[in-house]
């Protein structure tokens, strides 16, 4: 039976959180029951969600940690394998620690089986076409998850396949990381209508969905990236739009990370250096002084502010006083890549 011992640098559950977990339970399982009509669906980018199934995948994700993660009581020889008979073909142009372990421990937990497709197994749009790739795939799996450099790769992927895709990073978005991100926020604050999220970095790929899933869930935006390194302008328009529907304040935008900071409940920062940018690394660490999250940059939010990163991150980008204190979800958000994960694949399979 799973250890009930705690992971390291896991905070204790605010009363907030806990009353909102409490109540919350009651709820769970009509949240998850907006889920009934996704099965099928390509899990690309957060706009793409509702706002009731970007509820519905936040809960049924609480729901498999409440039953297979390590507190639980539940055997996990006899849990629930609702995806027994299916299985994920897992392509992998990055590589990655975290996406590959959720991914493999998550299916194996879920009943399924999962198939690594690393660029020595499998070359996309070189020896054989992505719409080629797609279709054979979709012969063999239940779905297909691509962790790839071009957005538009993924989106290839999904146009000609005929079982559902789900995107684990492009160049312009990283879903799960959203779904994980917001788990970590909703379990240490509880309902985070009405709390503001600082970004202070590069406005890459985890800034763009985690603005889109942000403002979908309420929170306040707002934005500190270096000249010339801004969000994408198509995607920052469609977070102001969801921020003005959902009744939150307009997506803050300056160049200087302390104005971002100011008045924040929760500070999120990303690897300045992307996979395939390493010839560029002494111009971007020179070009983003002044943004690594430090104990001063913390002390001028809000009290109780948390930290967040979604790994592997770098001293230059964040202090290790503040990585490693209280005040970081850094751990917890990486394990619920997990828990995520095995949400939408349950969903897509309608599975629940």
């Amino acid at each position: 039976m799973f250890s009930t011992l705690r992971y390291v640098n896991q905070p204790a559950l605010s009363s907030a959180a806990k009353h909102f977990m409490k109540n919350g339970v009651a709820k769970r399982g009509m949240s998850i029951a907006a889920l009934n009509g996704f099965e099928g669906k390509h899990f690309i980018s957060i706009d793409q969600l509702s706002n009731e199934e970007l509820r519905g995948l936040l809960d049924l994700s609480k729901k498999y940690r409440d039953t297979y993660g390590k507190a639980s009581t539940v055997d996990p020889i006899t849990a629930p394998k609702p995806l027994t008979g299916q299985s994920v073909s897992m392509i992998f142009q990055k590589r990655s620690t975290r996406t590959r372990v959720s991914t493999e421990t998550g299916m194996t937990l879920l009943g399924g089986h999962s198939l690594f497709l690393g660029p020595s197994d499998i070359q996309l749009g070189v020896n054989e076409s992505m719409r080629d790739t797609a279709l054979v795939l979709s012969r063999f799996n239940s779905l297909v998850l691509a962790r790839v450099f071009s957005h538009n790769d993924v989106l290839e992927l999904s146009k000609h396949a005929t079982v559902p895709v789900i995107n684990a990073l492009s160049d312009l978005h990283h879903p799960l990381q959203t779904l994980a991100d917001l788990m970590a926020l909703e379990d240490h604050f509880g309902d985070v209508k009405g709390k503001t999220l600082a970004w202070v970095g590069d406005g890459n790929n985890v800034l763009h969905d985690l603005m889109l899933g942000g403002a979908k869930l309420g929170m306040n935006i707002r934005v500190a990236t270096p000249e010339g390194y801004e969000a994408n302008e198509g995607i920052l328009e469609t977070a102001k739009k969801l921020a003005a529907e959902n009744g939150t304040e307009d997506v803050f935008l300056t160049t200087v990370a302390s104005e971002a900071v100011k008045g924040s409940d929760v500070i999120v920062t990303d690897t300045w250096v992307s996979m395939g940018q390493e010839e560029e690394y002494e111009q971007r660490v020179k070009e983003f002084d002044g943004y690594q999250v430090n104990a001063n940059l913390m002390g001028q939010a809000n009290p109780g502010a948390v930290f967040l990163h979604c790994l592997p991150r770098h001293r230059e980008e964040v202090s290790d006083e503040v990585f490693y204190s209280p005040q970081s979800l850094v751990f917890p958000e990486a394990e619920n890549r997990m828990w995520t994960v095995m949400a939408v694949m349950a969903a897509q399979l309608g599975k629940l």
